[in-house]
């Protein structure tokens, strides 16, 4: 039996985790934490953490997981630079599965993403679109910037320099290099992406569009069962699901 714990259980994905998680023969979840709870005092019953609370907290729930020698399933977003050093500073300890987004069909968007830049070469503008709930608290979403990355990656480019965040007033034409990021926020919409290649005279656009947050807690979930088996270190879903 692989016990774990959930951190951010109140939440709407906590919630959806706990529910899917009793589906799921040889899975037990052994506490539900929350803010004000304490981690420290019930991670030693656990075999794995899967931590969907918020980015201000996953420093301190890594470092718990390092000490205790607990896996680490990361679900939270928005980190900063610093953030995430420290979190990466706990691979050689813990084995970490930290990805932008849990979802099979998503993952299957990364490796579609990256071999449609590579077949459609650098005479295809890139655009990227994200919607999510009125709720969402980052922009871009960590699913759009892990998009934008891997076409980054393609064309040897550092995003930081050739990422366009939307665009207003008069700012001249679109240069080659420049990957636009849109995030669009409105209503209850659990997660819509779509990667655009557009040339002239045609367009070609990936989509993929979440209906239900289950597809989200089963992915990490499936992560948390994979992640046990792994020697510390490093991972995402591309790992999980044999991608790479």
């Amino acid at each position: 039996m692989i016990k774990v714990i959930i951190t951010g259980a109140k939440g709407r994905m906590g919630q959806a985790l706990i529910a899917c998680a009793e589906k799921i023969p040889g899975l037990e979840v052994v506490a539900e934490i929350d803010k004000g709870d304490s981690l420290a005092a019930l991670i030693g019953k656990c075999d794995v953490v899967i931590d969907f609370s918020a980015r201000e907290a996953t420093v301190e729930v890594a470092r718990l997981c390092a000490e205790n020698k607990k896996a680490l399933v990361i679900g939270t977003t928005g980190h900063t630079d610093t953030d995430t050093f420290e979190i990466k500073q706990n691979q050689t300890k813990i084995p970490i599965v930290w990805a932008s987004n849990f979802s099979t069909g998503v993952n299957t968007l990364f490796w579609l993403t990256r071999k449609a830049a590579e077949i459609l070469g650098p005479d295809f503008d890139l655009e990227v679109i994200e919607m999510h709930h009125r709720l969402k608290k980052d922009a871009p979403s960590g699913t759009a910037k892990s998009l934008a990355e891997i076409l980054a990656d393609v064309r040897k480019l550092h995003l930081n320099e050739v990422a366009r965040h939307g665009r207003a007033g008069i700012v001249g034409e679109r240069t080659p290099s420049e990957i636009g990021i849109h995030s669009i926020r409105g209503g209850d919409v659990v997660g819509d992406h779509t990667v655009i290649f557009a040339n002239t005279g045609e367009r070609v656009e990936l989509t993929h569009k979440a209906s239900s947050r289950d597809t989200f807690a089963n992915g990490a979930l499936r992560a948390a069962q994979w992640l046990v088996k792994q020697k510390p270190g490093l991972y995402d879903m591309q790992d999980v699901l044999g991608l790479k």
